[in-house]
């Protein structure tokens, strides 16, 4: 995926300015897909130049003008164009899952204390995605359309903690086990 399509998705919603693309991205989009404020502001350069998006200068009391993107026609086709073309799985790459395997031949207890603080990471995550679902879906059997796409997503990020929670505990399980004995 291009950082232009999660943007695409981003300004569909809602148009945006640049600093609020950052803050979606900190707050929500970036779960899924990470941006640094430099490639945001870079890439909406681009698509404005492509006629993917246009920009409106809004003035702002006690502020410097601000740029508000949204999304052209040609910008939503090509959303379309890219939500139609199939999708290759997504691989696992995990730099932690291949520590894992090699950490015979290396610093066991370093790499154990790293899975505590990840399993930590993992753990506050979940409970704030599983706050924001109990906050913005109390009812997800009543959505549809786009809410029930965005409420879909945040249960994969549930069940993506849940996944990690599950793995890492495991792993650090069994090599407790084994300590002990």
């Amino acid at each position: 995926m291009a950082l232009e399509h999660a943007i695409l998705v981003s300004l569909s919603e809602r148009a945006a300015s640049g600093s609020d693309l950052v803050r979606r991205f900190d707050a929500s989009i970036g779960f899924f897909w990470s941006a640094t404020h430099q490639q945001i502001y870079r890439v909406l350069g681009r698509m404005e130049g492509d006629g993917w998006i246009t920009s409106e200068a809004v003035a702002q009391a006690d502020r410097p003008t601000k740029k508000v993107y949204a999304v052209t026609d040609a910008g939503r086709a090509e959303l379309a164009r890219w939500i139609g073309e199939p999708t290759t799985p997504d691989a696992m790459r995990s730099s932690v899952g291949v520590k894992m395997r090699g950490a015979s031949y290396g610093d066991r207890a370093a790499l154990l204390d790293d899975l505590r603080r990840q399993l930590d990471e993992h753990t506050k995550r979940l409970s704030l995605y599983e706050y924001l679902a109990a906050r913005d879906f109390p009812d997800p059997s009543a959505l549809d359309d786009a809410d029930l796409d965005i409420y879909l997503v945040l249960r994969g990020g549930l069940l993506m903690e849940e996944f990690w929670i599950r793995w890492l505990t495991e792993y650090l399980d069994a090599h407790t086990r084994k300590e002990s004995r």
